[in-house]
């Protein structure tokens, strides 16, 4: 059963969506299984750079089926913007395929958010203000719309009209702002329908299918797994399961057919939002990491916060994934620093942690302990194999590869498709292959 999951190891912002964007060409099937528009993929095709927030990465082929599954919270008009916007560009989304049983983002939710956020003041989360929060909550609480509502525009209204009520009491009651209009909501879902209806089935009949026929099927996580709702680092997360686990939760299968987990993780660390960061750079040289490696959320456009690579997150990430490998982005971003750092650990009130502290104060105050390491000046964004590269950045590679315990099987040394490094023997076969889907050209 070929399943591949490929997801976040870090906060978010890994280099995901190129890495999608180069496995899917080997792909039948791509499948986005978990959040919503608060998450960013960025692809960049010669000069052109597309920024996708619900649409998997492997639309960018026409042969292969791009599925938005249960576990996802969909925004129509994102949606739609997003479908536009591939349509400008030529790339078609007639291999588009969308959940009934994704829950939607309706409009109090982005208000509830935005309220909710402010309200909390100094203690806010940092959230995207997409709704995301309030939708997996009513979908918790069992008051959430559902895609497949919009098909039966009699239930949607009645579901609409029940839930907008006690929406708005609290919109306007608890935050003092004006409320909702039904039928504006209604008329602008009816919209929506007309344009992504033909899109809409239960997508976990056709993902088992595929997986059943030993189809090649690749799990797009979007996140990380430090914003996980169970395993991150709570409060300040995301509102779903990023983890493998939630993959086959998300997509409506067993997990007897996934078959490897790739993780990705950016050669530094970097978190948008509030929360915990033990590695975090607050001088000239975390200035340096984020106007090089251009780190603005792909959604928010907020600055990243930049850190050194932390080994802890690392292996906690590859325990509860139970990773295969990893591909390791943004390499390039370090060229030019005199030395480089490694968390390899925790301090706290003495104590050493070599592992994820198992309470958030610790997390929240601990101080990390580095390996340090030379750095190199020379440009590698044009070497084309692991030995062309510098010394001292193969031995950041391998210091890296002797801590995690597993491979770096594929390394980026800058945004374009073609600026990666495979080690890994057989995925360089299967990316080279003449036999494989040729290569979208913008």
């Amino acid at each position: 059963m070929p399943g591949i999951i490929l997801l976040g190891t870090q906060w978010g912002d890994e280099g995901k969506g190129r890495v999608t964007d180069l496995l899917a060409r080997d792909m039948d099937m791509v499948i986005r299984f978990q959040g919503g528009n608060n998450a960013g993929h960025t692809v960049v095709i010669g000069t052109e750079e597309l920024k996708l927030h619900h649409i998997p990465s492997g639309i960018m082929y026409p042969e292969t089926l791009c599925v938005i599954a249960n576990g996802v919270v969909l925004n129509p008009e994102t949606l739609i913007e997003e479908i536009d916007m591939l349509a400008r560009k030529g790339i078609e989304t007639k291999n588009l395929r969308i959940s009934g049983n994704a829950h939607l983002v309706m409009p109090y939710h982005i208000v509830l958010d935005m309220a909710g956020e402010q309200n909390l003041g100094k203690s806010k989360i940092g959230t995207t203000h997409k709704g995301i929060g309030p939708v997996y909550a009513d979908k918790a609480y069992r008051s959430g719309i559902r895609v497949q509502d919009l098909l039966d525009l009699k239930i949607f209204r009645t579901k609409l009209e029940e839930t907008l009520k006690l929406k708005n009491a609290i919109i306007e009651k608890v935050y003092g702002l004006e409320p909702l209009n039904l039928e504006e909501i209604f008329g602008k879902y009816k919209g929506f329908v007309e344009i992504i209806g033909k899109y809409i089935i239960d997508t976990s009949f056709l993902i088992n299918k595929y997986l059943d026929d030993g189809k090649r099927v690749l799990f797009e996580g979007a996140q990380g797994t430090l914003l996980d709702i169970d395993h991150g680092t709570y409060p300040f997360v995301t509102s779903s399961s990023t983890i493998a686990g939630g993959a086959c939760v998300g997509s409506g299968i067993g997990p007897k057919k996934i078959s490897e987990i790739i993780g990705v993780a950016k050669a530094y660390t970097t978190r948008v939002g509030s929360g915990p960061l033990p590695t975090e750079i607050e001088d000239s040289t975390g200035e340096y990491l984020r106007k090089k490696g251009h780190e603005y959320g792909t959604t928010t456009g907020r600055a990243r916060r930049c850190g050194w690579l932390d080994i802890p997150v690392l292996k906690y990430s590859i325990m509860l994934n139970s990773i295969d490998k990893i591909v390791l982005t943004k390499l390039d971003v370090l060229s030019g620093l005199d030395e480089i750092k490694i968390c390899t650990g925790y301090t706290y009130e003495g104590e050493l942690f070599e592992d994820i502290p198992p309470h958030q104060t610790i997390m929240h105050k601990c101080q990390p302990v580095y390996k340090i390491l030379k750095g190199w000046k020379q440009d590698i964004t044009q070497i084309k194999d692991f030995d062309g590269l510098p010394e001292n950045t193969r031995n950041y590679i391998l210091e890296i590869e002797k801590l995690i315990k597993i491979p770096l099987s594929m390394i980026s040394v800058g945004p374009e498709r073609s600026q990666i490094i495979t080690r890994d023997t057989e995925l360089k076969k299967d990316i080279l292959s003449k036999s494989k889907k040729p290569l979208l050209v913008l």
